[in-house]
């Protein structure tokens, strides 16, 4: 199976936000190692880039200045990737950067450079390819949404069969608070989207759900769950009642996977 694996800001960030926490760095690369070591093609797509470089330009608050918050993303992109690199080799895997913007995908050229590059890195079984936007000069993850979008996107151009967005939230809520197990159409909870967000996320849930439907549209079954809860990912892929789960489609049962 062919799995995309997003994580936000806020599940890779220390609690005071201005570094990267080791620990959960450390528990995500064991838990994708694992679906690896059982035959899974495993691709991230990680935000964090500019919370590794708040502590090290001196920041305690994401900066509202786009440029510096660009100069942030800059700083901090190769220490996510420096972590991801330490971690992932712990287990006998390499990871590739791939750093890209909306346009990549919307050229029909460039977006199928990118495809073929996945599928290459993918083939080797040795190799988890993480992907962030190219934030020191794009915009569109520092505006709005946190990769969520370009999460979908990936998902879809590399032929994914699922979509995991990890947050800081167990699945999406409904009126209750309380998490709502599987929905089969997207329009219908868009009103239970809240907009609070961490204080280092752009994105939210609103952000979220319209990446669901770009996967679900495309066939994609997507999940949102908890990134702060161990066994979140192993329980998608078990069928285990876990996070929220979006059906593609015109898909039938969940059985599907």
């Amino acid at each position: 199976m062919r799995i995309v694996l997003k994580f936000g800001s806020g599940i890779l960030a220390s609690v005071k936000g201005t570094t990267l926490d080791g620990r959960q760095f450390a528990r995500l690369s064991r838990e994708v190692a694992a679906l690896v070591a059982e035959g899974h093609q495993c691709v991230v797509v990680s935000s964090g880039a500019v919370a590794a470089g708040l502590g090290a330009l001196g920041l305690k608050e994401r900066p509202e200045d786009l440029a510096l918050r660009q100069a942030c993303a800059a700083v901090g992109q190769s220490k996510l990737m420096a972590l991801y690199a330490e971690n992932f080799a712990g287990h006998g895997l390499q990871v590739a950067q791939l750093l890209l913007t909306h346009g990549d995908i919307d050229s029909r050229s460039r977006s199928q450079n990118v495809r073929n590059t996945l599928s290459r890195l993918l083939s080797s079984g040795k190799v988890v390819p993480v992907i962030n936007e190219n934030d020191s000069v794009a915009t569109e993850e520092l505006k709005f949404g946190d990769n969520d979008r370009l999460s979908a996107e990936v998902a879809i151009l590399a032929g994914a069969d699922l979509l995991v967005l990890l947050t800081s939230v167990e699945g999406l809520l409904d009126a209750e608070g309380c998490r709502i197990s599987e929905v089969e159409d997207v329009s219908s909870v868009s009103s239970l989207a809240r907009e609070e967000k961490g204080r280092l996320s752009v994105g939210g849930m609103v952000s979220k759900l319209q990446a669901v439907q770009l996967a679900v549209d495309a066939g994609i079954l997507t999940v949102i769950a908890s990134g702060r809860k161990a066994g979140q990912i192993s329980g998608v892929l078990a069928g285990r009642n876990v996070g929220t789960r979006f059906l593609p489609v015109g898909a039938g049962e969940l059985e599907q996977l």
